[in-house]
């Protein structure tokens, strides 16, 4: 299983990459295993966000699953590519399967995530 140390980890399966105010977010390899293939990536209209609030849902052929704000931020970005192509997120999901971009309202709130040891300690 890949967990890059660079990122941050929620206890929902989310990633976050943290750049300045900004962050990048998808769902761990973990997560898109568990899933299985991903037919579909529906993610809310751009806006606020607080911490622990859905942005989105992932469908795959097994279950549907709700995707969990990490953070307090506003969307600002979301990857257009996972409509056309939803098998980004099995085949890439730290690279070309992200799922939205997000300003932070405060950037030291992500300390509070885990790092990729404290994640995998987590899922066993």
């Amino acid at each position: 299983m890949n967990l890059p140390n660079n990122l941050k980890y929620t206890a929902e399966h989310e990633w976050v990459q943290i750049e300045n105010d900004q962050a990048t977010i998808g769902i761990t390899d973990f997560a898109q295993g568990e899933l299985g293939d991903i037919v579909f990536v529906e993610i809310e209209p751009e806006g606020h966000y607080k911490a622990g609030e859905v942005f989105g849902t992932v469908e795959a052929v097994k279950t549907v699953s709700d995707l969990f704000m990490p953070v307090d931020g506003e969307i600002i970005a979301v990857n257009a590519s996972l409509e056309d192509n939803p098998a980004l997120v099995n085949s890439d999901p730290y690279g070309e399967g992200w799922m939205i971009k997000i300003k932070l309202d405060d950037p030291s709130s992500a300390d509070q995530l885990m790092s990729a040891k404290e994640y995998e300690n987590n899922i066993g």
